[in-house]
């Protein structure tokens, strides 16, 4: 019994110190009025796994993050967002939407804006969608999504969104001389 109790303190505390990640969404862009410098001061995280994919011609062999594999007969390259993964923000193209890269190379990123089938959390944009599938550049390269992988959304640490810091000073006045 006193195993038990052990165990249970420890995974309470354990839990205590975990981020409160909640969903990213236009609400609070509007309801903390933040500008894009605001945004870049916030660590964002991907809510769901996220795989991206495409063919690659037989001439090609530069393969940075993604693996390749064959299927049916052709190159796939793959390139896996897991769940959790850290990205920041890097720029805002207009209203409603946002650039967020998850790599060192910020011309690698992805395009997140409001979904209104999610409740306007900000989810990942595609350019074009076909049935189920998603067309998104990703590294100036095209890529493919499956629309289940489309919802993943962005999250934020609540708890450190809501740490502000309070400088203050007390005037005593200026007199004429």
């Amino acid at each position: 019994m006193k195993q038990l109790i052990y165990l249970s303190l420890i995974a309470l505390s354990l839990s205590a110190c975990s981020p409160t990640l909640v969903p990213f969404s236009q609400n609070m862009i509007d309801d903390f009025s933040w500008s894009d410098q605001d945004l870049e001061r916030i660590q964002f995280y991907l809510s769901e796994d996220v795989k991206l994919y495409r063919n690659t011609s037989a001439n090609s062999s530069k393969i940075e993050n993604g693996a390749i594999r064959l299927k049916d007969g052709q190159k796939i390259e793959e390139i896996t967002f897991v769940k959790g993964t850290p990205g920041v923000f890097i720029f805002s193209p207009k209203k409603d939407r946002m650039a967020v890269s998850f790599e060192d190379d910020n011309d690698k990123f992805l395009m997140f804006g409001p979904n209104p089938k999610i409740g306007n959390r900000y989810a990942i944009l595609a350019k074009d969608w076909k049935r189920h599938i998603g067309k998104i550049t990703y590294g100036g390269e095209d890529y493919f999504i499956s629309n289940e992988d489309g919802l993943a959304s962005l999250t934020v640490d609540m708890d450190k969104v809501n740490t502000t810091k309070v400088t203050s000073k007390r005037v005593k006045g200026r007199e004429l001389k």
